[in-house]
């Protein structure tokens, strides 16, 4: 099975690309422009081919996709910036990348006939309420900009494939790249007070056990549309904080201990308003694995543990 996967600079698509290597299949790496050195973060990524390729600008995608030929496609890149989307400046390129790309690319996976995963997000919803979204709940209502693009990509791929996986996350963190838990364990290192908003509630997803699923995944034809968060329960981001920087104390690094930092809790708008609105409620669904025959990702406490004993916290 050859794969081609977007996004390899980011943290998804460097873990993708790592689990298809171990599984033996063959990878080939794309992004923007030419980031995939072999090395992402002082970490082997593999030896896999790597080719640019512009998303916006459907002739890149043509060629690259003739010339590939992959039997799957795992569509990884993003603009994920939520704020800087907001933007006026900006708004028409995180469509063109979010939306157009998507399309660019789902046309050439039904001239091609290769199955392809696309990942989204909670965002497409109007994060209202306490229920967890279902997986194939239509009722959209995305509140900024980039729930807006990410749905057309989403609209995009189911209305032009039959062999898809829509898969939606949130909460990412992986080693290649900035996250909220590299974020706070910085800040606590300077600050011995922080305010954390505790009305926002979802669950966190580690990439690297993402990837596995999303392996798992392409080897069935099991498609449609999924929720994947770890497990472990729906948390605010004032409980993830305060469990990093409880792990951060266990593993050794007592400049976390609750006797030299405070955290707060605080309501989104005590917190203050930002560029882009946020979902109060990022509960996603995740049954429907189960249903398929697919493992769970490990709770998120656990993945945490094993993301941050990756991490030379003293390097942060």
């Amino acid at each position: 099975m050859k794969v081609l996967v977007t996004g390899v600079g980011g943290q998804l698509g460097h873990d993708v690309m790592n689990e298809l290597a171990k599984r033996g299949y063959e990878g080939v790496g794309s992004d923007i422009k030419e980031v995939y050195s072999g090395i992402q973060d002082g970490t082997p990524v593999t030896t896999m081919p790597y080719v640019p390729m512009d998303i916006t600008d459907a002739a890149s995608v043509e060629k690259v996709m003739r010339d590939v030929k992959p039997d799957v496609m795992v569509h990884c890149a993003a603009w994920t910036a939520v704020d800087l989307a907001e933007d006026e400046d900006k708004k028409a390129l995180v469509s063109a990348i979010n939306g157009t790309g998507t399309a660019n690319i789902a046309k050439m996976c039904k001239e091609l006939d290769c199955k392809m995963v696309y990942i989204s997000t909670d965002y497409v919803f109007d994060g209202q309420g306490e229920t967890p979204w279902d997986p194939d709940c239509k009722d959209y209502a995305p509140l900024n900009v980039y729930g807006v693009t990410k749905l057309e990509g989403e609209l995009a791929v189911a209305e032009t494939l039959e062999k898809y996986f829509i898969v939606r996350i949130a909460w990412v963190f992986g080693k290649n790249g900035n996250n909220f838990i590299k974020t706070m364990l910085r800040v606590g290192k300077n600050h011995d007070k922080l305010t954390v908003v505790c009305d926002q509630i979802g669950t966190p997803t580690y990439t690297f056990d993402l990837a596995r699923l999303l392996v798992d995944m392409i080897e069935t034809d099991k498609y449609g549309y999924y929720h994947a968060t770890n497990e472990g329960g729906y948390i605010s981001w004032y409980d993830f904080t305060k469990e990093i920087f409880r792990q951060a104390v266990e593993m050794g690094y007592t400049g976390y201990a609750e006797d030299k930092i405070e955290v707060k809790p605080v309501t989104t708008a005590e917190y203050g308003i930002s560029k882009a609105a946020r979902p109060f409620n990022s509960r996603l669904d995740r049954s429907k694995l189960v249903e398929n025959g697919f493992e769970p990702l490990p709770a998120w406490q656990d993945a945490v543990a094993r993301y941050m004993a990756e991490l030379n916290l003293e390097e942060l």
